[in-house]
């Protein structure tokens, strides 16, 4: 992704502001399931990391079905947002990460969380990565941008 085009920057500010989303997976029965995680993303946009409990609801819908969808907004619960915020919806591939990859996510994801180190390090815990494929930017209520992201 090219940071020059004006979506692609509203896209990263956006990314860059959060420090949650709202998780979307896919249940047993084929109802969705929404879950609230702390996340951080890479530097090109590519991966986004969450952590959970692998006891966790999310946990098993993830394991079932990795295809997510999540939400990212800056709303602030104001009339006006719907002309002032923004939203991103970011679909991908979730899987757990192991190894040192979840080492070095796991370090990315305490830059952003420091205060959630001792459950990021609690043995229970996954570290989850979402290979992102796209993202639809909205903004100004009914204006939708689809970025895609280009695998190296």
């Amino acid at each position: 992704m090219s940071d020059t085009s004006e979506p692609v920057g509203q896209l990263q500010a956006l990314v860059k502001a959060q420090r949650f989303a709202v998780l979307s997976t896919r249940q047993d029965d084929g109802h969705p399931y929404a879950s609230l995680v702390a996340f951080c993303a890479s530097s090109d946009l590519r991966q986004l990391v969450f952590c959970t409990l692998r006891s966790t609801r999310k946990f098993a819908n993830l394991e079932a079905e990795g295809r997510v969808a999540l939400l990212i907004d800056n709303r602030s619960n104001d009339e006006t947002d719907l002309q002032q915020a923004a939203a991103v919806t970011v679909v991908g591939a979730c899987a757990e990460a192991h190894g040192e990859e979840r080492a070095l996510l796991t370090d990315c994801f305490l830059v952003r969380h420091p205060t959630m180190a001792e459950f990021v390090k609690s043995p229970g815990c996954a570290v989850m990565t979402v290979e992102v494929r796209s993202y639809y930017l909205v903004t100004r209520f009914q204006s939708v941008v689809e970025v895609e992201v280009r695998r190296a």
